[in-house]
């Protein structure tokens, strides 16, 4: 029997998800396949090394479960190397960084306020102690400048490039990426964590076949379990794969393997590729609805998943936005907007996205519902409507189950 009080954790989590709108565009929610998958036996077993070379006896069926997830993320990329077991996004951009580079190599990567990661090179994050992390960032508009990211590159000769990013709304030139790479004899790396879902349905280009190294996290888009994998072309992999496996981590998370492999395997499925073209649509939706109500929209728009909502004409901070969003049952989080004046703990922003909300088969009329909701609570800062506005939020999810 599960120990009461986390029985009863549990519990108050499922109500939570249930009965409110996740909005927080790295989040999603995973099939009852790979639920079952990361609830299995497959925890018990330990199983560190590669399929067929292992340190531990009776790892015959592990071998078949990870070389299956292996295959099925090669297919799925179409990518000449997988290593699926990383345990999450962030170790996973270590190991490339360290597999690839030397300590101190010289990184251009995007300005985590402008829409990177902490793990592109910030200062209080291990990218940005053990690498020597220069940055470019969006122009006024809210959009990469390619011509200025060359000029950067071409002046400042980094070992890598790293494209991708946590918080643009717009769709990524990866060949243009690779090409300037190139340029500078640099290695273009692509951290497509947030978009992995709209690559595999053709709602987003692909860094592939031609960019040298990319890493996904696979509980976003893809609607996985919490993990990552590193794909890469055959001259990298023998480097990445010792860094993965002995030199960051033990034996791998056998179950989570195995969760990855069924997510990678409903990616390839027809009924996905229509989840992607719904999530992309219901962005658009989503945006020109917030423009309706004068909400500033970073770069005016979306062309994937996510939404960046400069509040400053709303005279609400990110945080305060994130919080009374909250206790209406609407979960968003606050975000760094490009040349903020404001802390990373309170900016002038938030972030949005919809993988969650067309998880549960909402579409572009929903997408008008919320924009309303969201612009009432917020018009609303004394909270004089919060009990109304919560139980249309309940009713809203009460009719789109979390499948």
């Amino acid at each position: 029997m599960i120990y009461p009080k986390i029985k009863e954790i549990i519990r108050l989590e499922e109500q939570r998800q249930k009965n409110g709108i996740n909005l927080i565009a790295s989040e999603n929610y995973a099939s009852k396949a790979v639920l079952e998958a990361m609830g299995s036996v497959l925890t018990n077993k330990y199983s560190e090394g590669y399929p067929g070379n292992r340190y531990y006896a009776g790892n015959k069926f592990i071998d078949e479960a990870e070389s299956l997830a292996i295959e099925l993320a090669k297919k799925l990329f179409n990518a000449e190397h997988a290593n699926v077991q990383p345990y999450s996004g962030s170790p996973a951009n270590m190991a490339v960084y360290l597999a690839l580079l030397n300590l101190n190599d010289k990184i251009l990567s995007m300005e985590l306020s402008h829409g990177g990661h902490l793990t592109h090179g910030s200062r209080v994050n291990f990218s940005g102690k053990l690498f020597n992390f220069i940055h470019y960032g969006v122009n006024e508009k809210g959009f990469l400048d390619y011509k200025k990211i060359r000029e950067i590159a071409l002046k400042e000769k980094p070992n890598m490039i790293i494209s991708g990013f946590t918080a643009y709304p717009r769709e990524i030139d990866f060949k243009k990426f690779h090409k300037i790479a190139k340029e500078v004899n640099a290695i273009s790396f692509a951290d497509i964590s947030h978009i992995a879902g709209l690559i595999t349905s053709g709602m987003h280009n692909s860094p592939f076949p031609f960019t040298d190294v990319v890493m996904t996290t696979t509980h976003k888009t893809l609607r996985g379990p919490r993990g990552a994998i590193i794909l890469c072309k055959k001259e990298f992999a023998e480097k990445i794969d010792k860094m993965v496996f002995p030199g960051l981590q033990g034996g791998p998370h056998n179950h989570i393997n195995a969760a990855k492999a069924v997510a990678l395997n409903e990616a390839m499925q027809p009924e996905f590729k229509e989840y992607g073209k719904q999530i992309v649509k219901n962005a658009k939706a989503l945006a020109n609805e917030l423009i309706k109500h004068d909400f500033n929209l970073v770069s005016n728009g979306t062309d994937n998943h996510l939404i960046l909502i400069d509040l400053t004409n709303k005279n609400i901070t990110g945080k305060e936005a994130q919080d009374l969003l909250e206790e209406v049952n609407i979960y968003v989080n606050k975000n760094m907007i490009p040349y903020d004046k404001r802390n990373p703990f309170n900016p002038s922003g938030i972030r949005i996205g919809t993988p969650a909300a067309t998880t549960r088969n909402m579409k572009e009329e929903e997408m008008k519902i919320i924009a309303e909701l969201i612009n009432k609570t917020i018009e609303n800062k004394d909270n004089s409507k919060k009990n109304k506005i919560r139980q249309e939020v309940i009713e809203l999810c009460g009719r789109f189950p979390i499948p």
